[in-house]
């Protein structure tokens, strides 16, 4: 029960940080998302510190989750253009309903993280058949570097969820299909 009870008041934290913000991430404001009487989250997190971290490792368990999923409804990727599908997916679903509120949670807790060493570990970018699938992709289409060229890919495709949870409207397709094809792009010197 303490496990069922952790990740209640994780992904309760979790709501509250989405909604309210880095300010408005209290013990107090945990116990009331989660409907649990006052000094519940306390009892299980006892610091603000245990609270975050508690959160980001939470926060890391469903993002990867997610991957997971949705990787495994993908067959391989052969061109171009099912790679742009496969990421315009996974930007709706950063920008929509729950997956919205665990990307809002994701940057404060990544700004958080620029002070706190043990909350960057934790959200340090993990291996997961998503990241993988693009790896390959990118490895198939001769790209040299691919390391780099996977993970400046994701990272852009990461700035653009980004920029459209803070300007509103979605990820253009078309800025998708540019980032692809930097990433496809051959080195002039080889």
């Amino acid at each position: 029960m303490t496990s069922d009870r952790r990740t209640l008041l994780a992904d309760a934290a979790l709501d509250v940080l989405a909604d309210e913000g880095m300010r408005g991430l209290t013990h107090r404001a945990v116990d009331r998302k989660a409907a649990m009487p006052p000094g519940t989250t306390s009892a299980y997190f006892r610091t603000r510190a245990a609270l975050l971290t508690g959160l980001v490792t939470r926060l890391v368990q469903r993002d990867q989750a997610e991957l997971h999923a949705m990787a495994g409804e993908l067959a391989p990727l052969r061109t171009a253009e099912e790679l742009v599908e496969g990421m315009a997916a996974l930007t709706r679903q950063r920008l929509t309903g729950e997956g919205r509120l665990r990307s809002l949670a994701r940057y404060a807790c990544t700004v958080e993280s620029v002070r706190d060493p043990e909350l960057r570990e934790i959200l340090v970018p993990r291996e997961n058949p998503g990241r993988e699938a693009v790896r390959l992709f990118l490895a198939a289409h001769g790209v040299t570097d691919v390391e780099s060229r996977t993970r400046t890919l994701l990272t852009c495709v990461d700035g653009l969820v980004f920029d459209r949870l803070v300007s509103g409207g979605e990820v253009r397709r078309e800025a998708l299909e540019g980032l692809v094809a930097a990433a496809l792009r051959q080195d002039p010197g080889r």
